[in-house]
């Protein structure tokens, strides 16, 4: 059942050839940050290419409840007038993040470091994910929290009155975690040092440092060392979300598996930290060309040419890469089933506590549609069955997870028999326009009720 209302359960079927131009909506995490950050500076932020899915539409009404002004003046244009470093105003309701993980515990952090109490809830799905991987570091801060069994929502944070900097070594991969440290060390003095032993999404230091944050980042035998000094005024921005790679992943990845297909994706965002995706597809041999390659507002961009790939072979995906990936594994095993030989995804234990245990409906949904899948704790293989060979045929639970939703929609496209999913309500959350633009394009999907 969706978070959000009535479970939709919806189907797509074998289609002809995918073509045209798939305008994705803006990037996720840049949304989300720079709704915080505008919120954290001194005058108006204006904000274009918003993502207005729900995930980012609840960290609107959060900087609102915190005493921002946040205006939507329609064709994905925003304003945000803010209230400084450390001027939250505590909110008089709880604060409801739906299904969105990032929007949480960014919030979390940006919060942390002001003598106000904040009291946090979301779906179903959010609130199973564990949280102690924020609190734990914003405790360092002088920050407490209260909630349910094993660190998880509905929580209760009451801001640190008198913070102090902390040194933070993040223990997972975890760009969330490095963030939530981040926006809680602006409001204390001092400077606050987060070290990641690998290097995850950067979008908060680009960010931080757009706004007039003093950040540093160096490269030590530690890993990736970021130094921000806390308490500045940060300046107001024009900001240009550029669209998401993880919701290109979807148009991408079912051009390469139908036939005949042919799409172009434009103005893709193809940060380092974000791209392993498309390096890894090129690959498994997929048809896959960056097009006018450009910088904008600081973040490499350029437009994506996805064409059918009928001889995709099995690779063992560098682990390295896992973090830079970490969203586009599901829709990658989707890709796994329709190339020959075998995918291997190592150091993927992340992928056990997101929206859902996304291995595990991965792999239950691929082998119920005629795709033999092994896994264990942090890995998983994908027994590729090569061009024309996926039957199809079954029903999957997303979970609550937009990512499975839109992955096995994906699936059906190219699989000998439809594939439906109980329910893609939660798309909404991430990819509001999934259903038009895959149909826009040439795909067959409906919904069941």
């Amino acid at each position: 059942m969706s978070g959000h209302g009535t479970p939709i359960p919806m189907s797509s079927a074998k289609c002809g050839p995918l073509t045209g131009i798939a305008n994705v909506p803006g990037d996720k995490s840049i949304s989300h940050r720079a709704l915080i950050l505008g919120a954290m500076a001194v005058g108006e932020t204006h904000i274009t290419g918003l993502l207005e899915g729900e995930d980012v539409l609840d960290t609107a009404r959060a900087m609102r409840a915190f005493g921002a002004e946040v205006t939507d003046l329609g064709g994905g244009a925003w304003s945000v007038h803010g209230v400084g470093v450390g001027g939250f105003a505590e909110p008089e309701n709880v604060i409801d993040c739906g299904n969105s993980g990032t929007g949480v515990r960014l919030i979390m952090g940006a919060m942390a470091t002001s003598p106000i109490t904040v009291t946090f809830t979301g779906d179903a799905s959010l609130n199973k994910r564990p949280m102690a991987r924020v609190t734990d570091p914003l405790a360092l801060f002088g920050a407490q929290t209260v909630g349910r069994a094993g660190g998880r929502l509905p929580m209760t944070v009451v801001g640190a009155a008198n913070p102090v900097p902390v040194r933070y070594a993040v223990p997972v991969p975890s760009a969330q975690v490095k963030s939530a440290v981040l926006l809680a060390g602006l409001n204390a003095p001092g400077q606050t040092v987060v070290i990641e032993r690998e290097a995850t999404r950067d979008h908060s230091e680009r960010m931080l440092a757009g706004f007039g944050a003093e950040v540093s980042t160096e490269v030590t035998e530690e890993g990736r060392v970021i130094t921000l000094t806390g308490q500045p005024e940060l300046r107001p921005q024009v900001i240009d979300v550029p669209r998401d790679p993880s919701s290109a992943a979807f148009p991408v990845c079912a051009a390469l598996i139908v036939p005949g297909s042919d799409v172009l994706v434009p103005n893709i965002g193809l940060n380092p930290t974000r791209a392993g995706l498309f390096a890894t597809l090129r690959e498994m041999g997929a048809d896959l060309s960056y097009e006018n390659e450009r910088l904008e507002g600081g973040e490499p961009v350029a437009d994506l040419r996805a064409r059918f790939s009928p001889n995709l072979k099995g690779i063992e995906v560098d682990p390295v890469r896992a973090a830079s990936m970490i969203d586009e594994y599901p829709v990658l095993s989707v890709v796994a089933a329709f190339a020959a030989g075998d995918t291997v995804m190592r150091g993927v234990a992340e992928l056990r506590v997101k929206e859902s245990d996304r291995i595990d409906a991965m792999a239950t949904g691929l082998r119920a549609n005629g795709v033999e899948v092994e896994d264990g704790p942090d890995w998983w293989i994908v027994h590729g069955r090569g061009h024309g060979d996926v039957p199809g045929g079954a029903t999957c639970a997303s979970h609550l997870d937009h990512r499975i939703a839109m992955s096995f929609l994906i699936l059906g496209m190219a699989a000998n028999a439809p594939v439906a999913v109980d329910d893609g309500g939660p798309i909404a959350t991430s990819f509001p326009i999934f259903e038009p633009l895959m149909r826009d394009l040439g795909a067959a999907i409906s919904r069941s009720a």
